[in-house]
């Protein structure tokens, strides 16, 4: 137990989450990375209130600064965050290029919008050329090397597509000037709507979410699950979820909740009974799960925003009960595990006392409330950001022990731009693939290459699209994953096969994110089995049975997109959650062999089949799917009991 407490999470974080990766020592250059991230938040800040500039212009803002930050603050090699003392000349230099030419589009606005029509100069090119491979650079610094290659391959593809043999791939293929062109000077590549949405409501949220954690609090929404969930069976593990949904859906970083919650969970779970394996597959997916979780979600939903063209409270809303069921079915499979282990709840000694912890902490989430209320009043997301942002520091002051000083204040705006920083690196190298897209036509190629392959079977593309989502979401990170899918496969779902827009793009969404427990690429799975000292693929095949709602409900709100509230009534609506609950705890305890008793494969497999009826929302399947459910009780109830359950001796064993 005392060896897992004192788990380095620094290092874990380091070693899967390739955003810690930055310099420990940087010297006098310190006091500039200080000044260029406070001045990017305040930047923000400031057009969040007063409004926003010309597209191109906010948007070079946002980019150059964060580049210039980049390089000063993240090493060529990984490992020399370590050992480096100061700044090298080399990133001082690289630094400042990427300062002036991406700030190249301000200063010479109007004159390269001339140039659109009239061409752009030998310079205008070489700039061009120099900030593409300034973006792809810092991108491979803070999100790693996948994404790269992809990015790399798109723009070879640009070059050479007149030499692919295949002629459902193959076009002309463009020079290496337009291409360059196009992509830094046009909104359809590197400034294209990734970047602008990132500008505009992504950064102010992810300072949101900054200022959450500096005012304590991850460690309420810690006390306060442990309060509501810990008595019950399997307390550990049920508030290790509740406290990951909590804190997920403002950080919003999948390998980062993990580490943050489950370096103090995972122990909890293991110390309770819980095998290791289990303990950190359960922290994992419960942390992935955050970005489907309303309010704030992950990155990739204010970019779905735009591409759909609806308010950002439709998002919201549409991923309310997806998010509810997903967290429904992990939660039920720690309850099927905890029976089938015989590990009950931790005693009321143990735990926070919830009355007092909502009187002394409970302001705490009106800054979130406040969040909520604003979206759907019909503010813009930017608005609601700035109430949140605001109402979240003024809470602060409440108690001493949040209260932040000028000091602290200054290091928190620095900390919102840093944590922005991957993020906007990835989105302008997802526009760069965006933009290589609209170039070639690869999307419609793409759309068609699935529908000949799915042969116009609806579940066939379905299906591949799955697949394409989860290799891309093995390599890319999740906004980016986004941005391709959404370009590429969600246009041909939706035109060819008549699909709802909002249910399509949920379903890429989905299958980017729940990538980060999948194996083989499963980095928050073996960041938490880092933590729990367990197989890392063990613990990612765990942590896909868990969460295997993420891989059932999108084809199930694709079918029938009552579940994203489209086209909904009242009685049906609470018809259709209720039964997706009832299949959702069947489908769970399928997955874990525990229902009544502990269960043969035949039982499970039954059991599976009547849970994936009631989550579809048609009455006379529910009918043959209650009725199942209920014959299974029935018949493990009198089948004979056997030892189930752990011996003590089992599970100090299971500790170890």
């Amino acid at each position: 137990m005392d060896e897992d407490r004192q788990i380095n999470t620094q290092e874990l974080l380091e070693k899967y989450d390739k955003e810690y990766h930055y310099r420990q020592k940087l010297g006098k250059w310190g006091w500039i990375v200080a000044f260029l991230g406070v001045s990017l938040t305040l930047f923000h800040l400031y057009t969040g209130f007063f409004g926003t500039f010309q597209t191109q212009i906010q948007g070079a803002v946002h980019l150059g600064t964060a580049l210039g930050i980049i390089f000063l603050l993240f090493p060529a090699r990984k490992g020399w965050h370590r050992k480096q003392t100061t700044v090298p000349w080399y990133d001082i230099l690289l630094a400042f290029i990427a300062l002036y030419v991406v700030y190249h589009k301000i200063i010479f606005f109007d004159e390269l919008l001339q140039n659109r029509i009239s061409g752009y100069s030998f310079f205008d090119t070489i700039v061009s050329i120099i900030g593409i491979l300034l973006v792809l650079e810092a991108t491979r610094r803070t999100v790693g090397i996948p994404i790269i290659i992809v990015a790399s391959i798109a723009i070879l593809y640009t070059i050479f597509g007149k030499y692919i043999p295949t002629q459902l791939l193959s076009h002309p293929g463009f020079a290496i000037e337009r291409i360059a062109n196009y992509l830094w000077y046009r909104e359809s590549g590197v400034f294209g709507t990734p970047i602008q949405i990132s500008a505009k409501f992504i950064f102010l949220f992810l300072f949101f979410g900054v200022v959450l954690v500096q005012t304590g609090i991850g460690k309420f929404f810690n006390d306060l699950a442990f309060a509501l969930t810990g008595r019950f069976t399997g307390g550990t593990a049920k508030a290790a979820v509740a406290a990951s949904a909590l804190q997920g859906m403002v950080s919003g970083s999948s390998v980062g909740n993990t580490v943050a919650s489950g370096s103090f969970t995972i122990p909890m779970m293991k110390n309770a009974g819980f095998k290791p394996a289990f303990a950190a597959a359960t922290e994992a997916s419960a942390s992935t799960g955050g970005q489907i979780m309303p309010p704030l979600m992950g990155a990739a939903a204010f970019i779905m925003m735009e591409y759909i063209g609806v308010p950002y409270s439709t998002i919201m809303l549409a991923a309310l009960i997806p998010a509810l069921l997903y967290f429904t079915g992990i939660f039920m499979g720690t309850h099927f595990e905890a029976k089938k282990q015989g590990i009950f709840g931790l005693p009321k000694s143990q735990l926070p006392p919830l009355k007092k912890i909502m009187v002394r902490y409970g302001y705490m989430l009106l800054p979130l409330i406040i969040i909520i209320v604003t979206l759907l009043s019909g503010f813009t997301p930017q608005r609601a950001a700035l109430f949140g942002i605001g109402s979240a520091y003024l809470v602060s002051f409440v108690r001493k022990e949040s209260r932040l000083n000028l000091r602290q204040t200054v290091k928190m705006f620095e900390q919102g731009a840093r944590v922005a920083l991957p993020v906007i690196a990835a989105v302008a190298t997802a526009g760069i693939i965006a933009g290589v897209i609209s170039m070639t036509g690869l999307g419609s190629k793409f759309a068609a290459g699935i529908i000949a392959l799915a042969g116009e079977t609806l579940i066939l593309a379905l299906f591949f699209t799955m697949i394409a989502c989860i290799v891309l979401g093995m390599g890319l990170p999740t906004t980016a994953n986004y941005v391709v899918t959404a370009t590429i496969a969600a246009p041909a779902l939706i035109n060819e096969f008549g699909l709802t827009a909002i249910a399509v793009h949920m379903f890429v969404f989905y299958f980017g994110i729940v990538a980060d427990i999948t194996p083989p690429v499963c980095l928050a799975a073996y960041a938490g089995a880092g933590i729990a000292r367990a197989n890392p693929f063990k613990t990612g095949v765990i942590a896909v049975k868990l969460a295997i709602a993420a891989f059932i409900i999108p084809y199930i709100f694709v079918y029938n997109p009552i579940l994203v509230l489209v086209d909904v009534a009242p009685i049906p609506l609470i018809i259709a959650i209720a039964t997706a609950l009832i299949g959702m705890m069947a489908v769970s305890s399928a997955m874990i062999g525990f229902f009544v008793r502990t269960m043969n494969m035949f039982e499970r497999i039954i059991l599976f089949l009547a849970g994936i009826m009631l989550i579809t929302p048609q009455k006379a399947i529910d009918i043959v799917g209650i009725v199942m459910i209920g014959a299974m009780w029935f018949w493990q109830k009198r089948r004979p009991d056997g030892d189930q359950r752990l011996s003590a001796k089992n599970r100090e064993e299971v500790k170890l």
